[in-house]
């Protein structure tokens, strides 16, 4: 088969009318349409629909001595169903259709599914081009060779059944008169229905002269002969003798044999090429389907296809909601047309484009993705199809844009970091210095930051700081910057004309931040402490003016907090001395450059000693002694203060084994514990495995803890001492009076001891207010059955007065200092008999 004709579709050759009738019509009226038109198959209708057909080789099965044959109605002889095909199918798709149902006519349908013609499998065969293959194939092999020969005077009723019992479709017709052959046909049995006469004879319906070819001519000869003569039946003779008839029909079977046989060739190469494009073509719709990026196929004009399950995901559109539409479905309005059109010149040019662009899901969310769109044409044809590929970044652009946001800026206030401060305060030293202006660094601490967090929780702690960020941007001047380092530490940059503009500005943020703030319903007061630098006179460079303005804070915040220092020379000494003890405290702590002091209490109605607490010192031999009040914040600060506790545990426990060695009884001895280790929860097994470490009883031991360590979780401190409690350990409160906590803890918490703070009894018995106070802390421990000791007691005078208040145990320098080892067991030594 040409290859040419390979794709010829069925609307290239049928014939584009449908002659057809109602399935009432009579059999005479539907023979006289099929006649009138030069048809030979003629369609039945019920109500506007083909329901059957019928041919003129369907004259065979009429039976003509029925009288009342014209009036047949064409129903009851037509077959049914009609098999259709579409005009937009292939030539080789129709011949397998003639094949499988045995037919010689299909209706041809339109997109619409209305008929709009037929093909018979003559078209198919005369538009093939296999003409040449006739002229190598003789007569000899395809013509009938037993054929009827009947008289002319043979009734023709006779004749016909003849022709049906032989399975014949045509039949020669001896006029022995005349010494002429003649022949009738199936198409001359449509004249037997028109003039219906059971007493005709075959001569009557016979045509004749007959046309003759050799059986050595070749199929192309007859086929010529016939065309020219307008004819469909030869007869084939041999030296005058007639052989047999070759009819139009064989030409037409040898040509669709050769067809069918050329179109095996071809559909056994194309169910090869069709197994592997369909391999192919599955393996190419599970990877689509399967991948997590959305794909979208369209046609030249834009119509989507097809599209696979992750575009769903992507968009929230399902692929019935797409299919057909045009991909300006997904458009958000955001690109312009030049957009657009610098796009599809890329795909022109290149047959790819891929960039960012922006798109609308179902739900009108806007997302950003990542497109790419091919171009693909199919091969041995014209169209073309485009592939969209995408994948939604929005995620990553955001995350790109928050990395950027969080490289410069806060993430909680919004205010520049301190990578951008640093960049701004270089820009600003350069200015400065070209055009010699002055300019200040301000430090910004807020004071007691810890305990509002501690008590109200981080979320109000962080709502607090962006309320103090919004009240400090307020104040300050269009150029000047506010930026946030990190806890609750600001610091600002301002361009200023002299110190006097740098402390007013520094007054002005005091009191703005002594106003209180609303904070989940509570009035939050918010103090701060202020350092500054300025610019040419205490530092040239970003880093000189940031350690100083931080020197200058700190020193606001030794001097009592919420003030304003300017840096001066002699911070600087101050500040390294600070950095020095930071520096060796690790190193003090992991060589025991610590030491415990004992300072005893005594029993006022015994007048003997009533326990003994341990008092950290550290002495360094580079600093000397460092007091407590400096190195205790240090180590929170540094996050050692639990690693502090855990070493003043163990010498304790040390001691107490040394003391029972020893023989001495001075009750139990009290021991400073971190709110920090309190609230880790690990206080408890800390003291058990000290207790097992040293083979001691926890009565002999008292856990001595500030108000300040129940604020952050109660319910674990409670937990945490009731622990203590079954080991016997005694739990004492300290400095009384002064912290945040109620008065219920006193009765919430297993408490045994209240240590009233040496601040009031400094000043009893004159002060007024301080007296009454603790007598009545006294009256309320003892109501509560708590033991009550006053620290710092130092004048006879107070030993009396609380001795009259009923107090049970006294602490301070009236009876004994704080003692070094070898000093403690001189004093006891001295109180006890020999």
């Amino acid at each position: 088969m040409p290859k040419s004709s390979r794709y010829q579709k069925v609307c290239d050759v049928f014939t584009n009318k449908v002659i057809s009738c109602v399935k009432h019509t009579h059999l005479i009226e539907a023979v006289r349409l099929m006649r009138a038109h030069n048809v030979s198959a003629i369609f039945v209708q019920e109500h506007r629909s083909i329901c059957g057909i019928w041919t003129e080789a369907d004259c065979m099965k009429l039976d003509f001595n029925n009288p009342q044959i014209k009036s047949v109605e064409i129903a009851s002889v037509m077959s049914s169903p009609v098999i259709s095909i579409s005009s937009q199918r292939l030539l080789s798709d129709a011949a397998l259709v003639f094949h499988q149902y045995s037919v010689r006519h299909l209706l041809v349908t339109d997109e619409s599914a209305l008929p709009c013609g037929v093909i018979s499998i003559t078209d198919i065969v005369r538009n093939q081009g296999l003409d040449h293959y006739l002229q190598f194939r003789p007569v000899n092999e395809q013509y009938s060779k037993n054929i009827s020969i009947v008289p002319a005077n043979m009734g023709v009723s006779e004749a016909v059944k003849l022709m049906y019992e032989r399975n014949e479709k045509v039949i020669l017709v001896f006029n022995k008169q005349q010494n002429e052959h003649g022949i009738i046909t199936q198409r001359d049995l449509l004249h037997l229905i028109i003039e219906h006469e059971s007493k005709h004879f075959c001569w009557d319906f016979a045509s004749w002269p007959l046309y003759q070819i050799s059986p050595k001519n070749s199929l192309f000869d007859a086929y010529r002969l016939m065309s020219d003569n307008n004819v469909r039946h030869l007869v084939v003779t041999d030296t005058q003798e007639i052989k047999g008839v070759l009819s139009l029909e064989h030409l037409i079977n040898e040509i669709e044999s050769a067809y069918c046989s050329e179109l095996e060739k071809v559909l056994a190469q194309r169910d090869i090429a069709l197994q592997h494009s369909q391999r192919n073509l599955y393996l190419a719709n599970k990877i689509i389907d399967a991948s997590l990026d959305g794909i979208m196929i369209t046609q030249q004009d834009g119509v989507i296809i097809q599209v696979n399950p992750a575009f769903t995901t992507l968009t929230g559109y399902q692929e019935y909601e797409v299919i057909g539409k045009q991909p300006k479905i997904l458009s958000s309005g955001k690109h312009g047309k030049s957009f657009y059109i610098k796009m599809w010149q890329s795909i022109a040019d290149k047959g790819v484009w891929q960039g960012e662009i922006c798109n609308r899901k179902k739900n009108g969310d806007l997302y950003t993705e990542w497109l790419s769109i091919i171009q693909i044409r199919e091969p041995n044809c014209s169209e073309v199809v485009y592939a969209a590929i995408f994948s939604d970044i929005t995620e990553r652009k955001n995350a790109e844009e928050k990395i950027v946001q969080l490289a410069y800026f806060d993430e909680l206030t919004g205010l520049p970091n301190r990578r951008l401060f640093n960049d701004r305060l270089s820009m600003a030293l350069a200015a400065a210095h070209r055009n010699n202006d002055m300019l200040a660094v301000m430090f910004i601490d807020l004071d007691r930051f810890k305990e509002i967090n501690d008590s109200l929780g981080h979320s109000a702690g962080d709502e607090l700081l962006k309320m103090v960020a919004k009240r400090l941007q307020a104040l300050l001047c269009e150029g000047d910057t506010l930026a946030r380092l990190g806890g609750d530490e600001f610091v600002v940059l301002c361009e200023v004309d002299n110190i006097a503009s740098v402390i007013s500005l520094a007054d002005q943020i005091l009191n703005h931040l002594n106003i209180p703030f609303q904070l989940e319903g509570l009035e939050v007061g918010a103090t701060a402490s202020i350092g500054a630098a300025i610019y040419p006179e205490d530092g040239l460079d970003s880093e000189t003016l940031l350690k100083h303005a931080d020197i200058a804070m700190y020193r606001s915040k030794e001097i009592g907090r919420n003030s304003f220092q300017l840096f001066k020379s002699s911070m600087n000494a101050r500040s390294l001395e600070r950095l020095a003890m930071m520096s060796r405290f690790q190193h003090a702590l992991e060589n025991d450059e610590f030491e415990l002091y004992f300072q005893p209490k005594q029993c006022l109605k015994t007048q003997t000693i009533k326990g003994v607490e341990a008092l950290l010192r550290w002495y360094d031999p580079t600093l000397g002694m460092i007091s407590p009040a400096q190195f205790i914040p240090l180590a929170e600060e540094l996050g050692l203060i639990v690693k502090l506790d855990l070493w003043v545990l163990n010498n304790a426990g040390m001691q107490l084994a040394l003391w029972q060695q020893k023989g001495i009884k001075a009750g139990r001895l009290a021991v400073n514990v971190s709110a920090c280790h309190l609230s880790q929860g690990k206080l408890s097994k800390s003291v058990e495995q000290m207790l097992k470490r040293y083979n001691l009883s926890g009565d002999c031991l008292e856990i001595e803890l500030t108000e300040s360590s129940f604020i952050s979780s109660f319910s674990q401190a409670k937990k945490q001492l009731q622990q203590l409690k079954k080991m016997d350990v005694h739990i004492a409160l300290d400095d009384f009076g002064t912290g945040y906590s109620a008065l219920s803890y006193l009765t919430k918490l297993p408490i045994d001891t209240l240590k009233i703070d040496a601040s009031f009894i400094a000043k009893i018995p004159d002060a007024y207010g301080n007296s009454e106070v603790v007598a009545a802390i006294i009256a309320m421990a003892t109501s509560l059955n708590l033991c009550v000791v006053a620290e710092g007691v130092e004048k006879q005078t107070q030993y009396n007065y609380l001795q009259s208040l009923g107090c049970d145990v006294i602490q301070g320098y009236y009876y004994c200092r704080p003692l070094a080892q070898r000093q403690w067991f001189e004093f006891y030594a001295q109180l006890t008999p020999a």
